[in-house]
């Protein structure tokens, strides 16, 4: 399980970084999706382009899970630090973060389920080409259909 590391004392000067894993297909899609949602918002770097720059924050650490770090200082980790991103889209969302921080069991899902990701990227990156399409930028909902699917196959199997 990754750590959340809560403050550093070598903040970027001035806006928010997103520190991820530059190896990961996975991570690499989901990063050019929020870029173009956040614009210039936030500066995007891999670990292992910056993880020398924050001295406090163990290489380990970046390996395990997202960071998001502003100016102040604070750090937001693995599921944390998406859901903070999601504040800076052009479009944003402060929800996903405030349940994050006030409800406990949706924490404990969110971080079990940020590591069970972390830990079968390869795996997740097929199932979200699958669900969302190729192209990052611009994402098609194709698990609504695989839903509907499902859905009809389930129903037309009781009706029997």
């Amino acid at each position: 399980m990754f750590s959340k590391i809560h403050k550093t004392v070598f903040p970027p000067k001035d806006r928010p970084i997103m520190v991820w894993d530059g190896a990961c297909d996975f991570c690499n899609y989901w990063i050019i999706n929020w870029k173009s949602k956040t614009g210039d918002r936030i500066i995007y770097k891999t670990f292992q382009e910056v993880a020398g720059q924050f001295a406090d924050i163990p290489l380990k650490e970046f390996k395990k899970a997202s960071r998001l770090i502003k100016s102040d200082g604070s750090v937001y980790s693995g599921p944390d630090s998406a859901f903070r991103t999601f504040q800076y889209f052009k479009n944003p969302s402060l929800s996903w973060h405030l349940w994050y921080s006030q409800l406990k069991a949706f924490t404990i899902l969110c971080d079990y389920s940020y590591n069970f990701i972390a830990k079968n990227r390869s795996f997740m990156f097929k199932v979200t080409k699958i669900f969302f399409g190729k192209n990052p930028e611009n994402i098609k909902p194709y698990w609504l259909f695989l839903l509907l699917i499902i859905f009809t196959v389930a129903f037309l199997l009781f009706r029997l």
